[in-house]
């Protein structure tokens, strides 16, 4: 987008262009350049992909998940159906394109996506971000803990089917995407008792794997005590741990079941149905929602697009939070 013309920020009607034609952004929004003069004065929100998934430790490919997510992100809409939210009346959206990343080179990748998120932070823009693999959540945390968390600790809704709050790979790597949420406490970004976890379940290498999270007081709902507790009783808990402070939602897909969600890097049978899913993030509605993420979507594993299509979904849900949040604040430009 050129720097003398403002775009209406408003995603293109599938009546004007068929959802099928033009160049693919995420939701059929603008693409704007970061530290573009347009960004600094007009976006609120920018959604940006991290195409890397050096972090993997078994089946790669998230690094082309945020590609065809865009693609599949054509078949979203302006209005939440039931809540009624319509986030783009709300605040200024915009695809900001993909951070830099180094696919051979983890911890050049993580300063890579910190500098990156932490410029659009700087100028006022919070960040939704396709990933990737799991570990891309850590720099997102460096990058806004001080400007929209006022330097304090973060909490966290996490939908998971694994912790990922184990320490080293092969005795050596402090970074795979299963260990970032470890780093992610012990560098002080996030208060492992404003964390909940839900949907944790599968195999474990050795019994004390659970150990380190409880430990540190993270509320972690496996998925028995999930089909339990119910959707409702699952929201309940988890607005009781993340209470009013800030807030980040990291949704990886493969706390889904496969079924909904095949094209991710480990998938573990008996997760929660995608409708259930939408259920809980609506269930957070006016929670101090500040930024999130989307990961492990796969394109290898499910060429058919259906997983890149939950993806994008979730993250439809997620923005209609956090516009909303952000608009009650007064942080819309």
């Amino acid at each position: 987008m050129g720097e003398g013309k403002v775009p209406n920020f408003k995603p293109i009607s599938g009546s004007d262009l068929p959802r099928f034609a033009g160049i693919p952004t995420f939701m059929r929004l603008p693409h704007v350049e970061p530290q573009s003069e347009l960004a600094k004065s007009h976006v609120d929100v920018g959604i940006i992909g991290i195409p890397w998934d050096g972090g993997t430790t078994n089946r790669a490919g998230a690094r082309h998940g945020p590609r065809q997510m865009r693609d599949m992100s054509t078949l979203m809409r302006n209005v939440h159906h039931v809540s009624g939210i319509q986030p783009f009346e709300l605040i200024k959206c915009a695809d900001m394109g993909d951070s830099p990343v180094n696919p051979i080179q983890i911890e050049d990748t993580l300063d890579r996506v910190e500098t990156f998120v932490r410029s659009l932070v700087e100028d006022g823009i919070a960040p939704v971000t396709a990933g990737g693999d799991h570990l891309v959540s850590l720099p997102i945390m460096r990058a806004i803990k001080d400007k929209l968390c006022g330097g304090k600790p973060m909490g966290m809704v996490h939908f998971d089917a694994h912790t990922d709050t184990w320490d080293r790979y092969f005795g050596g790597s402090m970074y795979t995407h299963g260990t970032p949420f470890r780093r992610a406490i012990e560098e002080g970004l996030l208060d492992p008792k404003r964390t909940v976890q839900i949907g944790i379940r599968g195999s474990l290498y050795t019994p004390e794997d659970k150990d380190w999270g409880l430990e540190q007081g993270i509320r972690v709902i496996e998925i028995e005590e999930y089909f339990d507790l119910g959707v409702e009783g699952v929201i309940k808990e988890a607005r009781r741990v993340i209470g009013d402070d800030p807030t980040y939602v990291s949704f990886d897909v493969d706390c889904l079941d496969p079924v909904y969600a095949p094209g991710t890097g480990t998938p573990e049978i008996g997760g929660m149905t995608t409708h259930e899913a939408q259920q809980i993030v609506r269930g957070l509605r006016g929670a101090d929602i500040i930024s999130a993420d989307v990961v492990e979507v796969s394109p290898p594993f499910d060429q058919s697009g259906a997983t890149a299509l939950v993806g994008v979904t979730i993250m439809w849900e997620i923005l209609c939070l956090l516009a909303e949040n952000m608009q009650k604040k007064g942080l819309v430009k």
